[in-house]
């Protein structure tokens, strides 16, 4: 699957992931969600922006449980929570999120 977003093509793998990450943009972000029936709200880009500066910190992408405890400890357990996440990102808070945000697929993730 490819995208184009202002000029460009970007090339996803067979399940969306991006093959580059530096490809990622905002634009992007908004074409895939777009494609996934989601149109990214400021709770959507909290969890966005928190998975990208996780990865940018540390190299990993969480599983769902990760993510969890770590979004739980950063905002609380009104977000932290999996009925909450899975509402902003129904496909999985950790697979779609990431998929979204330009970051590899999570381990475990099938």
């Amino acid at each position: 699957m490819a995208f184009v977003i202002n000029g460009k093509e970007v090339d996803t793998d067979p399940e969306g992931f991006l093959r580059d990450l530096g490809d990622w943009s905002e634009d992007l972000a908004n074409a895939i969600a777009a494609g996934e029936n989601l149109a990214l709200t400021d709770a959507h880009w909290e969890v966005i922006n928190f998975l990208r500066q996780g990865y940018a910190e540390t190299g990993t992408v969480p599983n769902i449980r990760q993510m969890q405890k770590s979004f739980t400890a950063e905002y609380g357990p009104e977000k932290g929570n999996s009925k909450y996440l899975y509402a902003l990102f129904p496909y999985g808070p950790a697979k779609q999120g990431c998929r979204i945000a330009g970051l590899p697929k999570p381990t475990g993730c099938v």
